[in-house]
């Protein structure tokens, strides 16, 4: 070996160890530091300064001509270059992206941004929007630099040093591009610029409907100047009453799916899981119905409610009783139907529980930190939807999981969409519990093979025929025995990937349609209490592809994931020795 060689290997080895170094000091605080900043932005300056300067080192040190040089070098090269670009990427979202946001923060609390007596101070987004949206576009650079990465020729150690920096940078990129878009879009929908009408779409996740749950309750909020007020509520019942031809003509494929039902029914609204097409439509449905011409449509549900309950605070409800977050979603999507037979009953408690945990939020209950934690989580989890007839604020939605798009398949990603429909007339999704999976077959095979499986069970009681309400059983009103549930679902394929095998453990075979040019799967389960169906579906394809999502309607239970990952990992992969 050259004298140069050995030169090379002692420089690269020693500044290599220095930057490990670096970086190991920033994966340790990331986190801590990135909860402070999320806690008071304006508190976080020195923490990020500090972990700044770690990340300045290592991009330092791995960013000579000799570094530069062994990159070119075989099998070690990729290694060097991974390492490098991680170094950089931490160097360019904490100097170019989160730095900045901190210094423009100094003078601002999130405090500011809690409502006042039902106002907005929109002062303080206008003001960090620049800033913001500089951040947004560094951070996605370093992201997409990792993103990049070809893994194949890593060590295992390199590898898996990547997968972490490669989730940290995703995650750290879509919040600021959404802190970024908020920016932009807040102040106008908070009626700086004049008065504006939303309709609020309260889901009720006990009765599926692809994006979350039949629309329960209707409320119309308006904002001016950014003050928000709660001008109307009413049940889906008499939004639906009366309406004897579809709202709106829809698309061959979407009909051939789902019929007519979303564009004649208020409750169906979100049964078609596209809200570029759900928030239009109850657009015109509640202008036919009450008049009224709203500039967008958002929808939540009672698990959202119960997010913003652990910062508020219990709310009372109209009954005296006191709703609070652990309570919530039993009490709204359960309890209620038990304490109430009659359905204007059930109406009435639902609307006024909703309207109470929203006065609440106006009333600036709570900590904004706490808000802003709540409507995050909400908001990732697929629970708050937003349209906007604004095609300048709909730009700004698109893209986000707040558009409530269909899934789509990319170079990288072979995505599903997983979306459950209730069949039985009545409130037994409650009781309904689906666990998805994805698994890859060989990812060295020419034809890669992706599995998705489904599995539902009814986990409600073995009397359920007696022991639950008839309106939440259906009382067998649909064709469906008291006490078992009918589920519907709807799996979408990933676009390029063919069908190779779709089974049942009930023997139900598949309905085939389509749906935007996606290839549409419909299956029906009816489960007695107890048992179980379980759908497991193949596809295959030649592209190279190694990541798979699915997406899966939001239920009930907080605890079930609303998307699920999986990575092929090709055998093919660099390993020491």
């Amino acid at each position: 070996m050259s004298v140069v060689a050995c030169f090379i290997i002692v420089w690269v080895g020693v500044r290599g160890a220095l930057a490990y170094e670096h970086l190991t000091r920033v994966e340790a605080s990331v986190s801590d530091v990135s909860a402070e900043f999320a806690a008071d932005p304006s508190l976080a300056g020195p923490a990020l300064e500090n972990i700044a300067t770690e990340a300045r080192g290592a991009h330092e040190l791995t960013s000579d001509g000799i570094w530069s040089l062994a990159e070119r070098t075989p099998w070690l090269g990729p290694q060097l270059s991974a390492f490098r670009t991680i170094a950089a990427s931490s160097d360019q979202l904490l100097t170019d992206a989160l730095l900045p946001l901190a210094a423009v923060a100094q003078d601002t609390s999130l405090d500011d941004l809690r409502p006042s007596g039902g106002r907005f101070d929109t002062a303080s987004l206008v003001e960090l929007e620049p800033t913001a949206q500089r951040a947004a576009d560094a951070s996605g650079r370093a992201a997409s630099a990792v993103q990049s990465l070809d893994r194949t020729p890593l060590i295992n150690s390199v590898g898996s040093a990547v997968d972490r920096a490669d989730a940290l940078f995703t995650r750290s990129s879509a919040a600021i591009d959404a802190l970024a878009r908020a920016t932009k879009l807040l102040p106008a929908m908070l009626g700086d610029d004049g008065p504006r009408s939303y309709l609020v779409l309260v889901q009720n996740n006990a009765e599926w409907r692809s994006l979350g749950g039949i629309t329960g309750t209707a409320i119309l909020l308006r904002t001016d100047g950014g003050v928000i007020s709660l001008i109307d509520t009413r049940s889906a019942t008499e939004l639906s009453r009366g309406i004897r031809a579809p709202a709106a003509q829809l698309p061959d494929d979407v009909r051939e799916i789902y019929g007519s039902r979303p564009a004649r029914f208020f409750h169906n609204l979100t049964e078609i899981p596209d809200f570029s097409v759900d928030g239009p439509l109850a657009k015109e449905m509640y202008r036919e119905q009450t008049g009224v011409d709203v500039d967008g449509v958002i929808a939540i549900d009672p698990v959202t409610l119960s997010y913003l309950l652990k910062a508020t605070g219990p709310v009372a409800l109209p009954d005296g009783e006191s709703l609070t977050s652990s309570s919530a979603v039993s009490v709204l999507l359960n309890d209620v139907y038990q304490r109430y037979p009659e359905p204007a009953a059930q109406d009435a408690f639902f609307a006024g529980a909703t309207g109470a945990v929203f006065s609440a939020l106006l009333d600036g209950r709570g900590s904004a930190t706490g808000l802003v934690t709540a409507l995050a989580r909400a908001t990732e989890e697929r629970r708050i939807l937003l349209w906007s007839a604004d095609p300048t604020q709909r730009a700004l939605i698109d893209g986000t999981t707040l558009a409530g798009a269909i899934p789509t398949t990319d170079s990288d990603t072979a995505r599903f969409g997983v979306y459950l429909n209730d069949g039985t007339g009545s409130k037994m999704s409650f009781y309904v519990r689906p666990i998805v999976t994805l698994t890859w077959g060989p990812c060295s095979a020419q034809d890669r093979q992706l599995t998705v499986t489904m599995t539902l069970t009814n986990t409600a009681p073995t009397d359920a025929a007696t022991s639950l309400p008839k309106y939440v059983t259906g009382n067998g009103a649909f064709g469906t025995a008291p006490g078992a549930a009918t589920v519907v679902s709807n799996i979408f394929l990933p676009e390029g990937w063919r069908l190779a095998s779709a089974t049942t453990t009930s023997g139900t075979g598949p309905t085939e349609g389509s749906f935007d040019g996606r290839d549409v799967l419909t299956f029906g389960s009816t489960l007695g209490p107890q048992a179980t169906d379980t759908v497991v579906i193949t596809v295959e394809s030649d592209s190279g592809a190694s990541e798979a999502e699915a997406l899966i309607t939001p239920t009930a239970d907080a605890s079930l994931p609303t998307a699920v990952q999986a990575r092929c990992i090709s055998s093919s992969s660099a390993t020491l020795g």
